[in-house]
């Protein structure tokens, strides 16, 4: 059952479902898609003495678990930079560690590699469980963490932590946000301890390219609200 929280929307003809948790749901896959956990990141900082609360891995695989027990899904993908580094799974303390090993006992779980995971060689899946993969097609659509311009299928990934920021009454309100091209798909980063940026970056609408037209994604209680970012010059 996926909850009422999550709202519709189309991608290379298929449906999709994008939560304010900033999580997407499959429903042809019945699979959950989140990007960019950085778990351990807050250990990651501690090591050179810059002293965060020790619980972000804690947080971001407790909402995991609730969303993977109120979609019901079967199948979850991580799309990258998962830890904050390649050892940040030595880290984990106990409670995180079973939250994580309880997860991945009870769905297929496949983590794409990213750019932190890979830094020192990446985290063998002995350590966490699940399938270890550097990209992944399913169902005519490419999985992996940092978009690619050169790939002519319809791409899922994450890496730019995308939030919209929009001017109101005086104010600039920021929310996370994915970013959609005719064949492109960019999600929000999944992690507690993740910052953002902005999803009319020029960086991000590179990588976004080749397309017709960008849009924000953001998430409402009844819909999902687009937000245009870039449009191509007419010829």
């Amino acid at each position: 059952m996926v909850p009422l929280s999550f709202a519709p929307f189309q991608f290379a003809g298929q449906e999709w479902l994008l939560g304010p948790a900033r999580a997407l749901a499959w429903p042809e896959e019945q699979a959950l898609l989140v990007a960019d956990l950085h778990l351990e990141k807050a250990s990651w900082f501690a090591r050179t003495g810059q002293m965060l609360p020790p619980y972000d891995s804690r947080e971001t695989l407790d909402r995991l678990a609730t969303l993977v027990r109120h979609t019901g899904a079967r199948r979850v993908f991580c799309l990258g930079d998962n830890f904050h580094d390649a050892h940040g799974p030595t880290r984990l303390d106990p409670g995180a560690a079973e939250r994580l090993a309880a997860l991945v006992r009870v769905v297929d779980w496949v983590w794409i590699t990213g750019n932190h995971d890979e830094k020192d060689g990446a985290p063998a899946d002995d350590l966490i469980g699940g399938t270890m993969l550097r990209e992944v097609m399913v169902r005519g659509v490419m999985l992996r963490h940092e978009a690619h311009g050169q790939e002519a299928a319809p791409e899922l990934s994450g890496h730019f932590h995308p939030r919209l920021r929009v001017a109101a009454r005086g104010r600039t309100v920021s929310r996370p946000c994915a970013v959609m091209s005719e064949r492109k798909l960019i999600l929000p980063a999944f992690g507690a301890l993740t910052g953002g940026l902005d999803a009319a970056h020029p960086a991000l609408l590179k990588a976004m390219q080749p397309a017709r037209s960008i849009t924000a994604l953001v998430p409402t209680a009844a819909r999902v609200a687009h937000f245009p970012l870039w449009q191509a010059a007419a010829a």
